[in-house]
């Protein structure tokens, strides 16, 4: 789980990502980064909220978000089983390449509406659904080739829709991202350890009150749900590399394994030991 400016880092030689199943359905994720993002989540109802629009989806979605969208991970609040396929295309995807290539035109043009956010309607979501669901089965090169093909038809879908008449401009700072990126590495680093909220204010040269403000604008979460919400994150992952729920629960920095029980329920609706027990069966 990461704050407000999410670092998604493909290999180096790589122009894009793929995400299988990324299980944040118990936590409110909203974000933003400079990667493209094809999203795809099938057997679920849940809730579409890119940039300033907001609306409900049923059965399945299929959205194209652009470069520094804020938006809600799709799957927030899904309790039943689902598939979702995220695909994140670098910010410079095909940049250098597209204007000696007549071909790739259609696809540039795409990538530039993607700053409205577009939404698939049903024959697209039909056609183009299992061939994302197959993609992480490809090679490298014919995942590369297979993108390329979808993208070209997503250019062409007659059932595309614009989530804003005018492109969603960037409204992070530099400063903004770069100060949302240094908490995060200090939680990353040190939610084992009591974190003071002080020490964190002053990282960000903010008074406590105004640090407080801050990230509660910035991340729809004041700082402690923040925090809890991240150890709950690597809790659940060390239950279901079979740790025990006391392991979990200190070695996640949580001081009380009663408010550790609490608070697990609160994220995620069940007690570690049933969480445990459902997935691992």
């Amino acid at each position: 789980m990461k704050t407000e400016l999410e670092e998604i880092q493909p290999d180096e030689n790589r122009s894009f990502s793929l995400m299988v199943n990324p299980n944040l359905s118990d936590f409110f994720f909203w974000h933003f980064h400079p990667e493209y993002e094809l999203v795809f989540i099938d057997g679920a109802n849940g809730n579409r909220h890119v940039g300033q629009h907001l609306s409900k989806f049923k059965g399945s979605d299929m959205v194209l978000i652009g470069s520094y969208i804020p938006h809600l991970n799709f799957d927030y609040g899904v309790k039943t089983r689902y598939e979702k396929m995220v695909v994140h295309l670098r910010s410079d995807f095909l940049k250098q390449d597209v204007d000696g290539m007549p071909e790739l035109q259609g696809i540039k043009n795409l990538l530039i509406q993607s700053q409205h956010g577009i939404a698939f309607g049903e024959a697209t979501k039909k056609e183009i659904g299992p061939r994302l669901k197959m993609l992480p089965k490809l090679s490298h090169f014919k995942k590369f080739l297979e993108i390329l093909d979808i993208l070209c038809y997503l250019q062409q879908a007659k059932d595309k829709i614009l989530l804003h008449t005018q492109p969603v401009k960037n409204q992070f700072t530099r400063k903004d991202q770069d100060r949302l990126k240094h908490i995060y590495t200090f939680v990353d680093q040190h939610f084992r350890e009591k974190i003071d909220i002080t020490e964190v204010a002053e990282m960000s040269h903010l008074s406590n009150a105004a640090f407080c403000r801050y990230f509660k604008k910035m991340t729809k979460l004041t700082f402690t749900a923040f925090v809890n919400h991240y150890r709950i994150d690597k809790a659940k992952k060390m239950l279901l590399q079979d740790k025990n729920v006391t392991e979990a629960c200190f070695d996640c920095g949580f001081e009380s394994l009663s408010y550790f029980n609490r608070t697990f329920k609160k994220v995620t609706g069940k007690n570690p030991t049933t969480f445990k027990k459902e997935h691992l069966r």
